[in-house]
């Protein structure tokens, strides 16, 4: 009799857990989408990733280099900082490698170091921890860095730079007009690229059209020097997938329109591929009260890891304790940023992608509650922050100088107007392409919360025409005429993530490594 009231409660259980799904209602945005991707309003996020979602992080097999066979003792009260050095250039010698650091705690800027930034400046490097945990390998920052500006306070280097050394080369311009979702582009030159390389799109111009592009009929103001000035700026990274004559096919297509009129530059771009870091614990020093602008100590002193001009890369499983700055992406394309955990005292930003290309940001827990957390920064585009957390006392990061087209897919935390980030002359914080899908807001709700305010009400936030489906948690409401679109607000709406129905709809079925990654 117990076992039949208990087989009755299971499958009650299961009848309200199916009932409760389906009563999420289909999103039609999607439906729209699925029609034609390209004319949809919502980006195409479905190219995001490490190798564009396709490909699962490898366990690489590589030779390994262990950082205590050239020095490193953990536990001890000496630093280590020479020894990872040394590991890293044998690494390098031998054309890439795991750089593999033990079990215990290794010191990398202590009183006796040069205080310089360890660089990476090699393809096929993976530094490979045991693990991020209490247990596992912690790098430990005792010092700072001081700020290459004393004037200014966003300029201290990050502790661990992976870095590209050579320079862009320009091989031409654009000269037929491209719509985005194309996959083609004819240049004027291709000068030697190769399948398989990758370029850089980039384009600068006051052209009135561009920012009505970007922003509507909204109203600008006189402090945004460089959008007025300068113009609408755009840089974009993309791999080649064939050359024939001068028309070069990539791999994902054009996120944003191109016309010849604009001039758009392309280079051979110059970057880093299949570098990782992975299980490792990063702690900075890091205990005071922060004080946003309070210092360069407080917005940059502890800045621990860099990506510049990396692609097809990672980080997974890490950890970062104590710092104020945890990881930034400066350019690069298609790097995934996994499972990783940031707490201690609360700092300055979080992890951040600073003009990189399909950015994918997953699984990440922001305890600490930094001043800024996970988000966009630079000329950032398509970027998507996946089951992402923070605590309601903070925001996601959007920090102006020109990001786009990011996708806030399953996220939790607050909603702070003051937290987005960016000086008034990089204004406005965001431009087109700004998604909120099933976004759970955790802080007390507004009525009629503005994302384009006037300047008495707030200079510091600035967002045109987001989308919004399926915003819920608090009971928020919105100025509609400064959304492009809301639908089901106040519940949940299926598919429960934008961009896994994206991946769906382009691969026909969800790749492995993303079943993994929505179980955890």
């Amino acid at each position: 009799m117990q076992m039949y009231k208990s087989n009755i409660l299971f499958v009650t259980l299961q009848l309200f857990f199916i009932l409760s799904i389906s009563a999420q209602k289909r999103a039609e945005i999607l439906d729209e989408y699925a029609k034609n991707p390209s004319t949809s309003i919502l980006p195409n996020f479905s190219y995001v990733g490490y190798h564009h979602g396709e490909k699962a992080i490898p366990d690489v097999k590589a030779k390994v280099f262990d950082i205590t066979q050239f020095g490193a003792i953990p536990n001890d009260a000496i630093s280590d900082k020479i020894a990872i050095e040394k590991t890293i250039a044998e690494a390098t010698k031998n054309g890439g490698g795991i750089v593999y650091f033990p079990k215990g705690r290794f010191l990398i800027n202590e009183d006796g170091d040069d205080h310089k930034p360890i660089k990476i400046n090699c393809s096929n490097i993976v530094f490979r921890g045991s693990g991020s945990g209490n247990n596992g390998t912690e790098l430990f920052m005792k010092n700072k860095l001081e700020p290459v500006d004393p004037n200014k306070m966003w300029t201290t280097p990050s502790m661990i730079q992976f870095n590209a050394a050579s320079k862009n080369v320009n091989i031409g311009q654009v000269v037929s007009a491209t719509d985005k979702g194309s996959f083609n582009i004819t240049l004027n030159s291709v000068k030697g690229i190769k399948a398989g390389e990758w370029i850089l799109l980039e384009m600068k111009s006051t052209d009135p059209n561009l920012l009505k592009y970007e922003i509507g009929d909204l109203k600008t103001d006189d402090t945004w020097t460089y959008i007025l000035n300068e113009g609408v700026h755009v840089k974009l990274v993309h791999q080649v997938k064939s050359v024939s004559n001068n028309t070069i096919t990539l791999v994902s297509p054009i996120i944003y329109p191109i016309d010849p009129k604009h001039q758009w530059e392309i280079y051979k771009y110059s970057n880093n591929t299949e570098v990782g870091i992975e299980a490792i614990a990063f702690v900075g020093n890091w205990k005071d009260k922060f004080i946003h602008h309070g210092s360069a100590t407080d917005d940059s002193g502890w800045s621990l890891i860099q990506f510049s001009k990396t692609t097809n890369s990672w980080i997974r499983n890490a950890r970062f304790t104590d710092v104020n700055v945890a990881v930034q992406i400066g350019g690069g394309a298609n790097v995934s940023v996994l499972n990783c955990v940031i707490d201690g005292t609360p700092g300055h930003e979080a992890i951040f992608n600073l003009g990189g290309t399909n950015v994918l940001m997953a699984n990440l827990v922001d305890k600490a509650g930094m001043w800024h957390s996970y988000g966009v920064n630079g000329f950032s585009t398509n970027t998507v922050l996946y089951k992402v957390t923070y605590p309601p006392t903070t925001c996601f990061e959007s920090h102006s100088s020109q990001p786009r087209n990011t996708l806030l897919d399953n996220v939790t935390g607050g909603l702070l107007s003051g937290r987005a980030g960016g000086a008034l002359f990089n204004m406005p914080n965001h431009l087109s392409g700004l998604v909120f899908w099933n976004y759970k807001q955790t802080n007390e709700a507004y009525t009629n919360f503005d994302f384009w305010p006037t300047v008495k009400e707030n200079q510091w936030w600035r967002m045109p025409y987001p989308i919004l489906v399926g915003y819920h948690g608090a009971n928020t409401s919105f100025v509609e005429k400064h959304l492009k679109y809301a639908e089901s607000m106040g519940q949940p709406v299926s598919p429960a993530s934008l961009y896994e129905a994206q991946l769906l709809l382009r691969l026909g079925k969800l790749p492995e490594w993303l079943n993994i990654l929505k179980s955890n």
